[in-house]
């Protein structure tokens, strides 16, 4: 059974939707997708903030060598691994 999801609508300054942009992991992430992904590190933060920490590093890290065209596709990785 599916579960309704309720939609709304939230006002931003064009600030913060430009400083929002620049999280984004690629052109077509959502604002949902990329809230709820802030929403979990910082939840995970006041938790385990070490671990939070490296989390967040490991991520740019990944998010430059993305930018940098440095990463395999999925059809890429499945033919590394054999599947």
């Amino acid at each position: 059974m599916a579960m309704k999801m309720n939609v709304t609508t939230v006002k931003l300054y064009e600030d913060t939707k430009n400083q929002l942009n620049q999280f984004r992991e690629y052109k077509n992430e959502s604002y949902d997708e990329l809230i709820k992904k802030m929403v979990f590190i910082l939840s995970n933060l006041k938790k385990q903030p070490r671990l939070s920490s490296d989390a967040i590093k490991s991520i740019e890290k990944a998010r430059e060598r993305i930018k940098k065209g440095k990463f395999l596709t999925e059809l890429e990785a499945k033919k590394r691994l054999g599947l």
